[in-house]
C-alpha cells in the first residue's frame, strides 16, 4: 500500500495536524489517554479511505480532511469501550488504556471523542456525510451489542456471524468511504460503489485479524494472540472448526469457550485443532473472497492513479501479518 500512502501522504499529515488539535482539552488526563492510544496507530487506515474516496470522485478541497478526522476519532473511542468491555490487556503494541487510566476513565474519553469526532463533522459542512457517520456510530454500536450478547454462543451460524462483523467491523470502513465520495459531490451510483468497497474491504479485514488471532504473535500483532480464545469469542474460525471436528473435541470448545474453563495447554490445542481442520486457510479463502468483490466494485472508475492504489489496499487487507 505504500502507492496509497505516498498518495495521500500530505492530506494524511494534515488529518494528523488536525486529530493532535482536536485531541486538546483542559481536563489533563483526556488528551494524555487518547493520545496513548491514537500515537500508536501507524496505518490509520480509516481515515486514508476517507481521503482516497474523495480524491477519488474528483476532490479538490479539504472538507473530506475532517471527515477523515471524525472517522479516526469514531475508530479510537470504540476501541477504547471495547477493551473495558473485553478486559483487554495490549492494545497497538501498548497496555491497554483503562489498565493505566482504569476503566471509567477509558470510558469517559471514549465519549468524549465520539463528541469530538461530531464537532469535525458539523464543521465538513455535509449534512450527508454526518448522516453517514452518525448512522454508522448507531450501527457500530448494534453490532457491538450483538456481538456481546452471542459472543459465547456455539450454536451461532456462520451468517449471523457475518452479520455481526458487518455490524461491528466493516460498517466504518463502509462509512469512511462511502462519507469521502459524498463531500466530494459523486454521483449516487459512485457512492454506492464506494460504500460496498469499503464494506468488503471491512469484511475481509476482520476475517484476516479472527484468523491472526491464532496464528500470529504479539511482536507483530500489537496485542496478545489468543485474546479471543481467552475471552470465550465465538469467530469463524472457532465456527468452522467445531463443524470439522468430533464429538470430543466438541466438549472441548464447550469447556474452554462456552464455560470458560481453561488450563494450560488449551490455547496450543485450539491452533493445533483449526491447522487440522483447514479452518484458517478457509477463513483467509473468504476473506480473499471478499477483498475481491471490494476491487470490483470500483473497477470501473477512472482514475489510473487512486484506482489501483486502493485496489492494492484491498490485497494489503489480506496479506496482512498484523
Amino acid at each position: 500500500m505504500d502507492h496509497l500512502l505516498s498518495l495521500a501522504g500530505p492530506d494524511m499529515r494534515a488529518v494528523d495536524a488536525l486529530i493532535r488539535t482536536h485531541m486538546d482539552s483542559p481536563v489533563p488526563v483526556i488528551p494524555a489517554l487518547a493520545d496513548h492510544l491514537i500515537a500508536g496507530s501507524a496505518k490509520r487506515l480509516r481515515p486514508l479511505l476517507t481521503i482516497a474516496a474523495a480524491r477519488l470522485c474528483g476532490a479538490r478541497d479539504d472538507a473530506c480532511l475532517k471527515l477523515a478526522a471524525a472517522v479516526e476519532f469514531i475508530h479510537t473511542a470504540t476501541l477504547l469501550h471495547d477493551d473495558v468491555v473485553d478486559s483487554s490487556q495490549l492494545r497497538r503494541g501498548r497496555v491497554a488504556a483503562h489498565l493505566i487510566w482504569g476503566a471509567p476513565a477509558s470510558v469517559l474519553v471514549g465519549d468524549f471523542l465520539f463528541a469530538r469526532a461530531f464537532e469535525l463533522m458539523v464543521g465538513a459542512g455535509s449534512m450527508s456525510a454526518l448522516e453517514i457517520l452518525a448512522r454508522a456510530s448507531r450501527v457500530i454500536s448494534e453490532g457491538e451489542v450483538l456481538q456481546l450478547t452471542r459472543s459465547h454462543d456455539l450454536d451461532l451460524s456462520q451468517e449471523i456471524y457475518i452479520e455481526i462483523i458487518k455490524a461491528k467491523t466493516a460498517e466504518l470502513f463502509a462509512a469512511a468511504a462511502e462519507a469521502g465520495a459524498v463531500s466530494a459531490g459523486a454521483s449516487p451510483e459512485r457512492c454506492r460503489a464506494l460504500r460496498r468497497f469499503g464494506q468488503d474491504l471491512g469484511l475481509a479485514f476482520q476475517l484476516i485479524d479472527d484468523a491472526l488471532d491464532y496464528s500470529g504473535d504479539a511482536g507483530t500483532l500489537g496485542k496478545n494472540p489468543g485474546d479471543d480464545f481467552r475471552e470465550g469469542k465465538v469467530t469463524l474460525p472457532l465456527l468452522i472448526a467445531m463443524q470439522r471436528t468430533s464429538a470430543s473435541e466438541r466438549d472441548f470448545w464447550v469447556r474452554t469457550i462456552d464455560r470458560r474453563e481453561q488450563q494450560d495447554g488449551d490455547f496450543d490445542r485450539a491452533r493445533a485443532l483449526m491447522a487440522e481442520t483447514g479452518a484458517l486457510d478457509e477463513t483467509l479463502a473468504m476473506a480473499l473472497r471478499y477483498a475481491e468483490t471490494a476491487k470490483a466494485a470500483i473497477e470501473d472508475t477512472a482514475s489510473t492513479t487512486w484506482r489501483p492504489a486502493l485496489q492494492d489496499l484491498a490485497d494489503f487487507a489480506v496479506m496482512r501479518r498484523a
